[in-house]
């Protein structure tokens, strides 16, 4: 399957009107946002878990970095609520399960080999700095050669400064809405920008973004 897998070029996907598809674990379905492969493949998506659910004990052949959405995630490592970020490096594996169910944004086969730090951050306890805008706050969560990950939060009819994006930029909006020469994105849109590109991100209401730079480069 090849779906948004040319990563030269842009993509915009309002994950909130997809269907849902069966995995191949009962009780577990994706919404789709890119693939290039088929059940092993590189694949960035949101993941729903119904309660009780598990998936069976799988290697990351690729690595793995995912966002909890809401409820609550679990592995061998540990439980994982609303809000927290995790990466699994290329080589690790784990077997995931949930008691009240979850929901996630997750990328596979997308780590460089190298990368061997695994992670877990409760955003909800983390720290913000102020950006370069009045309003502008971000939150750094990983950085790794020229791979730069971390949440930004706009308030009520901020603009981020116009910027270019050397090594892309991907985005999943959070919360709120924000709008930029691409249309307004509101919450659970993701979008991919391919290396060169460029925008100017506002928000009338205010916004929460997952954000995501120098990796496609």
């Amino acid at each position: 399957m090849k779906l948004h897998a040319d990563l030269s070029r842009p993509a915009i996907v309002d994950s909130t009107s997809l269907a849902w598809v069966p995995s191949p674990s009962p009780g577990v379905a994706r919404r789709m946002l890119e693939r290039d492969g088929d059940e092993v493949a590189r694949a960035t998506s949101i993941v729903r878990y119904a309660p009780g659910s598990e998936f069976p004990t799988h290697r990351h052949g690729g690595g793995e970095e995912f966002m909890v959405l809401d409820g609550v995630f679990s592995d061998e490592h540990g439980d994982f609520p609303a809000g927290t970020y995790v990466r699994n490096p290329v080589g690790s594996s784990h077997a995931p399960r949930t008691a009240p169910g979850c929901t996630i944004f997750v990328k596979l086969r997308q780590m460089d080999p190298d990368d061997q730090t695994q992670v877990a951050i409760d955003t909800k306890a983390g720290d913000w700095v102020a950006g370069d805008m009045p309003g502008l706050f971000r939150m750094p969560l990983y950085e790794f050669g020229a791979e730069r990950v971390w949440l930004t939060k706009m308030g009520a009819g901020c603009a981020a400064a116009p910027h270019s994006h050397p090594g892309g930029e991907e985005v999943l909006v959070l919360e709120g809405s924000v709008e930029d020469e691409n249309g307004i994105h509101g919450k659970g849109t993701w979008f991919r920008l391919p290396p060169g590109s460029f925008h100017s991100p506002r928000t009338d209401d205010g916004c929460l973004l997952w954000v995501k730079q120098g990796h496609l480069g």
